[in-house]
């Protein structure tokens, strides 16, 4: 009769005592330094993000002792026709600003992945605009768009004097205007984070592909793109969370206006703030813009591992 061999002794208690002693050896120098950051961060960032969130369930004016309303402030939202023009513009927002920012990225940073005298120049220029505030790009646009600035006047130089327009103070197009402003600082951003993915291509992939007859077209999309994933996830969040949070250059061209229409979350948010004194309200806001933000970003996240699960 053979006895049972012993059941093997559970390797995570073990495991986990490798894990403490390890923890025990790191001198308590490293966790001082690490400690101060992390203070730092507590303080400077979750601590007033958990306050804007216990502020969206009062009313409150910044002077005076809130009140609690519970969800009173986010019912209020839903029923105020200029938060929803600003949740409007910001769908509107997000889709022309990610997609024409990734889309122009994207080119820019396949045009000059190659060597070349002038490349390196190029590059400089087009990430150039990243390095201006948006606050002085949106005050040079707003140059660009005056009656006499110079695209009406170039348009006049052309002879396309019809298509001449006060661009800010048209209802129809301000919101547009803008837009294209903050895709022309955007796109050198989205340039460089391309061109760093596109330097880690295994270039091999592509010469076999293109050995056995495979278009330009197709080498980049079936051999260049899925190499690009861990720099499409970074895009994706960028540009979700840049989209969102678009302020300086709209309150510098428009200040939310002509009669709302360039109105975005962020600007209304601010004005219930700051103009208003409706701290409670503008939290409300603020939240919206965090679930949609964290909504967007787990979203594709999920897609993303099902994908790669399959």
């Amino acid at each position: 009769m053979t006895t049972p061999a012993p059941a093997a002794a559970p390797a995570r208690p073990r495991r986990a005592g490798q894990a403490v002693r390890a923890l025990r050896r790191v001198p308590l120098l490293v966790w001082v330094f690490l400690l101060i950051p992390l203070v730092v961060e507590l303080f400077w960032v979750f601590w007033p993000a958990a306050n804007s969130f216990s502020l969206s369930l009062t009313r409150w004016d910044g002077i005076t002792p809130a009140e609690p309303v519970g969800l009173g402030n986010f019912s209020a939202l839903w029923d105020d026709p200029i938060f929803t023009r600003a949740l409007t513009n910001n769908v509107i927002w997000a889709v022309g600003f990610g997609g024409l920012s990734v889309v122009g990225g994207l080119a820019l940073a396949v045009a000059l992945n190659k060597p070349g005298p002038l490349v390196g120049l190029y590059r400089s220029a087009i990430y150039l605009p990243m390095v201006v505030s948006l606050a002085v790009t949106g005050l040079f646009w707003r140059v660009m768009y005056a009656p006499e600035g110079p695209i009406n006047a170039g348009l006049d130089l052309v002879g396309l004097d019809s298509l001449k327009n006060q661009w800010l103070a048209d209802p129809d197009l301000a919101l547009y205007a803008v837009l294209i402003a903050a895709v022309w600082r955007q796109c050198g951003y989205i340039m460089v984070l391309y061109l760093a993915g596109l330097k880690s291509c295994d270039i091999s992939l592509e010469e076999a592909a293109a050995v056995d007859g495979a278009s330009a077209w197709q080498r980049f999309w079936k051999i260049v793109m899925p190499q690009l994933k861990g720099v499409n996830m970074v895009v994706f969040a960028v540009t979700v969370i840049d989209s969102l949070r678009t302020f300086d250059i709209v309150w510098a061209m428009t200040r939310g206006g002509p009669y709302n229409t360039t109105q975005l979350l962020s600007t209304y948010m601010f004005q219930q703030a700051f103009t208003l004194g409706n701290l409670g309200y503008a939290s409300a806001i603020a939240v919206v813009i965090f679930a949609l933000a964290i909504g967007f970003i787990i979203t594709y996240l999920a897609r993303q591992a099902r994908a790669e699960e399959d």
